[in-house]
């Protein structure tokens, strides 16, 4: 089997190939990164860093566990010494590679709970310092209530439509599905904020606009035919153009404070979008911490602007019902001539009838 490494596991997840192992270097592993590898098909993942530091209650492991996926932990000096994309095997808990063993630490559903009681000891001085930080920030970005983006050049046109913004968050795929029939009913503008964009096309579904840094959407996705929005930084910085200008692909570069998601609900609100329905979107602490961030002051902000036309997909999905199909209505009228048809046909008069017209037939 192939050990593939990386530093990063957003990137390392391209190059993966069902039944590599994984070594990244990764503390507190999300659920999204975990997602990944899992998709991934990847048989074990050995991590350079703690998976549960305590630091505050992170889903990544859990859902390893639950996957079956098995995990174990090396010291961080050891991540340097192994080499990346070698044939590797792991026998009783000893990582085996060319003439070089190395024992493992294994991490077991025990080894979980006991570091998420810690991490959950810990949340409320997480929540003390989160609150902290958003208030602090929110003082600093309330530009974000009142600023207009530069969308002149936007093409496509969002006013008075329907509007769904997928995001790569906790169950986004399964969000994404519980929605199928408003987007096949409504046939909303979909806007996808980075590795979204992916998750939008495997359904069988293509973005209209892909939205962020580029650096979690595949190729294939870039080049279907979605307008492209870079988000920027404030000072003009935009590395996702780069990778754009590389592929030959044009796009438009807005620059905003906050998050690609919270650039996605300002521009659909800007643009007068009739109703926007977020999938997979970052709306509690945990969320953000997952994402590194100490902080959701421009979530914050954001979401007083746009509220007024936001909906989750999960609220939708309880509350949208979907329109009959032609074909099922048409079903259901046959269906219910059927039985009529029989009644008819078993009534007296009716048979009489019948029998009269097959002896004028047979004559």
């Amino acid at each position: 089997m192939k050990l593939k490494k990386g530093d990063k596991t957003k990137e390392l997840t391209k190059r993966l190939q069902s039944g590599d192992w994984a070594l990244i270097k990764h503390a507190d592993i999300d659920w999204v990164a975990a997602e990944a590898l899992e998709r991934k098909g990847t048989k074990g993942v050995i991590n350079a860093e703690k998976f549960i530091t305590g630091s505050y209650p992170n889903l990544g492991p859990s859902y390893l566990l639950k996957n079956q996926i098995p995990m174990w932990e090396i010291p961080k000096e050891a991540f340097e010494l192994i080499p990346d994309d070698i044939e590797a095997e792991i026998i009783d808990n000893v990582l085996c590679y060319g003439e070089e063993k190395l024992v493992l630490k294994e991490i077991t559903a025990e080894d979980i709970e006991a570091g998420l009681i810690i991490a959950k000891e810990n949340l409320p001085q997480r929540l003390n310092d989160f609150a902290t930080n958003t208030l602090s920030y929110a003082q600093k970005e309330l530009g974000l209530l009142t600023k207009q983006l530069p969308l002149d050049s936007l093409k496509t046109k969002v006013t008075k439509r329907e509007t769904v913004i997928v995001v790569r968050g906790q169950d986004y795929r399964e969000d994404l599905r519980a929605i199928r029939s408003f987007i096949e009913d409504r046939h909303p503008i979909i806007v996808a904020v980075d590795g979204g964009a992916d998750a939008v096309y495997e359904l069988g579904y293509k973005p209209d606009i892909i939205i962020g840094d580029m650096d979690s959407v595949s190729d294939r996705v870039l080049k279907s035919g979605a307008e492209l929005i870079v988000h920027a930084y404030v000072d003009g910085r935009a590395p996702g153009k780069e990778r754009l200008d590389t592929l030959g692909l044009k796009c438009l570069v807005i620059p905003c404070e906050g998050t690609s998601e919270d650039l996605a609900m300002l521009m659909l609100h800007q643009q007068e979008a009739a109703l926007i329905v977020t999938v997979g979107s970052h709306s509690n602490m945990i969320d953000f911490l997952e994402k590194g961030r100490k902080g959701m002051a421009s979530t914050f902000l954001t979401r007083l602007r746009a509220g007024d036309r936001l909906i989750d997909a999960k609220g939708l999905s309880i509350i949208y019902r979907a329109k009959p199909k032609n074909t099922y209505v048409l079903l259901i009228i046959l269906a219910a001539l059927i039985p009529l048809t029989v009644l008819l046909i078993l009534s007296p008069p009716v048979a009489s009838w019948l029998k009269i017209l097959f002896r004028q037939l047979h004559f």
